[in-house]
């Protein structure tokens, strides 16, 4: 194996590590929001500082692949798409921290009834599930999976878009919960984003995989 198909496939089993701890920040912020957790959530906010250092660390990597073995073809579409993955990456996490510090200064637990109005859970989970795809699309190079997230963002900024009206209604019928909503219609704000960030690293597989650029081209809002 020559040695810079060694350091590709170290670059990338580095990339999967960053994306399972992305995934686990997510769960435990998620979790921290149920519960009402503040140690959770801090436990979240100390982590950041893991997903930074991978993110550093990516960078450093593809960057001296790119001094040492001036690659071409499938290699330089990978470690280009690799880069930006990890952008991806370590932005998906700083909403994951982000949800965590409105668990901290939140003085009241989230209302379990209008987390079930806005539909935050089923978007949470959702913003989840779409992430942990994205994650077997790349190690598969599942160009088909990887297209499926285009349509199911849609999920996301469907919540989005209803949840203005639902929060409106909420204080409406209660004003001493105002701050609490606010709380969680910025969460649905940030949630709706890990979409934007998943569709990014779908564009940035089908690249890499396909040699096909999507960004900008509309073709990553009609097919799904």
């Amino acid at each position: 194996m020559a040695p810079i198909e060694t350091e590709i496939i170290a670059t990338k089993k580095e990339l999967i590590n960053m994306w399972i701890l992305v995934q686990s920040q997510l769960n435990k912020a998620r979790e921290a929001m149920i519960n009402f957790d503040k140690d959770l959530a801090r436990e979240v906010l100390v982590k950041e500082k893991r997903v930074n250092s991978f993110e550093l660390k990516i960078d450093r990597d593809c960057e001296n692949i790119f001094a040492l073995h001036c690659p071409v073809a499938v290699d330089l579409r990978f470690l280009l798409a690799a880069l930006k993955i990890n952008t991806n990456l370590e932005r998906i996490g700083d909403i994951a921290a982000g949800v965590a510090k409105y668990v901290i200064e939140s003085p009241v637990n989230f209302d379990v009834t209008v987390l079930e109005s806005t539909s935050i859970m089923r978007m949470y989970d959702e913003a989840i599930n779409i992430l942990i795809d994205t994650r077997t699309a790349f190690e598969n190079e599942d160009t088909a999976l990887a297209r499926s997230i285009f349509k199911r963002d849609e999920v996301l900024d469907n919540v989005n878009r209803a949840a203005t009206g639902i929060i409106a209604d909420v204080i409406k019928n209660d004003i001493t919960g105002i701050n609490e909503a606010l709380f969680m219609l910025s969460i649905i704000r940030k949630l709706e984003r890990i979409g934007d960030q998943s569709k990014n690293i779908a564009e940035e597989i089908i690249f890499y995989v396909e040699a096909k650029i999507l960004k900008h081209s509309g073709a990553s809002k009609t097919k799904a």
